[in-house]
């Protein structure tokens, strides 16, 4: 039986933390499940307990698991720069690793990086909130952009709280096709909506599908559910179905979508937040956050 807890075993911990699963860690590290599966036996073995909550979606870190998990980040991160320090000097400085929603990996993302000087090195990955969320709480995130709905609680119950700043809020819109009744007027009515055909995506969020306009009198009727952004947005054009748009990805639609608002009570806000874990920014990564400050307000 291990006595002590190994890298390996702390890469495990912060991946399966991150990901929410052992079949998506397993994925991600190349590993089969069952090995990720011995890997978290054996540092519960070390730990004497739990470290993570077994659940028919996935798994959740227990008290423990977090505490240890903001360990393994600390001692990960300084494997990861001994290992730096005897790199060519070219190779020391990683990426500022950035995450964000679909959305606004689209519609923010790009203007916000093309401000940067070239040398200044960003790697950018793609999830929805809870993922990237975790993602930060592992070590492996520097900033995200992550969305948030009304009452706009903190995206997790962790301790210490993500830092967030807010880089925009505005109300939720409708995207339609060309060709779609709706596509020549300015605003509809929320009473409109029904019997409207949707596309959709999955979240892991309260909302469980993404696209649907929410509080609708009547079950939506969500004839296309796609993973990918794009792939909404080419239905849509396509004048098979309509979904919300977030604000933040309007300067990114492609032809054939027309953008209309939507009338009604409660409001649809929706508020754009960069989050971090609290402490000090390196000079780079506050030079991405500027960025994204910037790009969002401009």
């Amino acid at each position: 039986m291990p006595s002590d807890f190994s890298p390996t075993g702390l890469r495990v911990l912060r991946e399966v933390a991150q990901s929410g699963s052992f079949t998506a860690a397993a994925r991600a590290l190349g590993y089969t499940q069952s090995a990720i599966s011995r890997q978290v036996a054996a540092l519960e073995a070390v730990a004497g307990r739990a470290l993570f909550e077994r659940r028919r979606d996935g798994v959740a870190l227990t008290p423990a698991g977090a505490r240890l998990l903001a360990r393994a980040v600390r001692v990960l991160a300084e494997l990861d720069a001994a290992l730096r320090d005897t790199a060519e000097p070219d190779a020391r400085a990683g990426p500022v690793r950035l995450g964000a929603f679909a959305s606004a990996a689209a519609g923010l993302i790009p203007g916000a990086l093309a401000s940067l000087p070239r040398e200044l090195v960003v790697s950018v990955r793609e999830g929805t909130t809870p993922a990237l969320t975790r993602g930060l709480r592992a070590g492996t995130l520097d900033l995200a952009v992550l969305a948030q709905t009304p009452p706009f609680r903190p995206p997790d119950a962790e301790a210490p709280a993500l830092d967030l700043t807010t880089l925009a809020e505005r109300e939720l819109v409708l995207g339609v096709g060309a060709r779609h009744p709706f596509a020549r007027r300015r605003a509809v009515e929320v009473g409109e909506l029904a019997g409207q055909v949707w596309v959709a995506s999955r979240s892991e969020g309260p909302d469980q599908l993404l696209g649907v306009w929410p509080g609708l009198a009547e079950r939506p009727d969500v004839r296309y559910v796609v993973r990918d952004w794009w792939a909404k947005l080419q239905l849509v054009a396509a004048g098979l179905a309509i979904t919300t748009l977030a604000p933040v990805a309007l300067g990114a639609l492609p032809d054939g979508v027309r953008v209309v608002a939507v009338r009604g009570e409660p409001q649809e806000v929706r508020r754009l937040v960069l989050a971090r874990v609290p402490g000090p920014l390196d000079g780079r990564a506050a030079a991405v956050a500027d960025a994204l400050v910037s790009a969002a307000t401009a």
